[in-house]
């Protein structure tokens, strides 16, 4: 399968764990909704690089365990400002959304995904 593609199934499953992880910190315990996506985005983030690392990029290394995982949550951090900022304007601005956080996580998640793509093709999985 070609690795944009799998990126994409990498991205969906992001969306699953950071859309149940926000469900569940909003719902279950409380917490604000612009607070828990804070959240919910590291955990995301954190499952798509095992993901990336594993499959979509499997092979190539340029940096040890701690240092890819933390240069990749830096490099998703530009697509997650895109990410935030829609999550964000939705949220506040849409009676749906403040109802069904989960859908601002998705157009989020959209708006994203091309900064995050070359974020990691080009700067933490590059070919040498």
């Amino acid at each position: 399968m070609p690795q944009f593609l799998l990126f994409c199934v990498g991205g969906v499953i992001g969306f699953v764990v950071d859309a149940g992880v926000l469900r569940v910190l909003v719902s279950l315990l409380g917490m604000n909704a612009y607070a828990a996506r804070l959240v919910s985005f590291l955990v995301a983030a954190t499952s798509t690089w095992l993901w990336n690392r594993h499959t979509t990029f499997n092979g190539t290394r340029n940096f040890g365990l701690l240092g890819e995982w933390s240069r990749y949550l830096l490099a998703m951090s530009g697509g997650f400002a895109v990410n935030y900022s829609t999550y964000a304007l939705m949220y506040a601005f849409l009676p749906l959304v403040r109802q069904y956080p989960e859908l601002g996580v998705a157009a989020g998640s959209v708006a994203g995904m091309a900064v995050n793509w070359i974020s990691s093709r080009l700067w933490i999985y590059r070919q040498p």
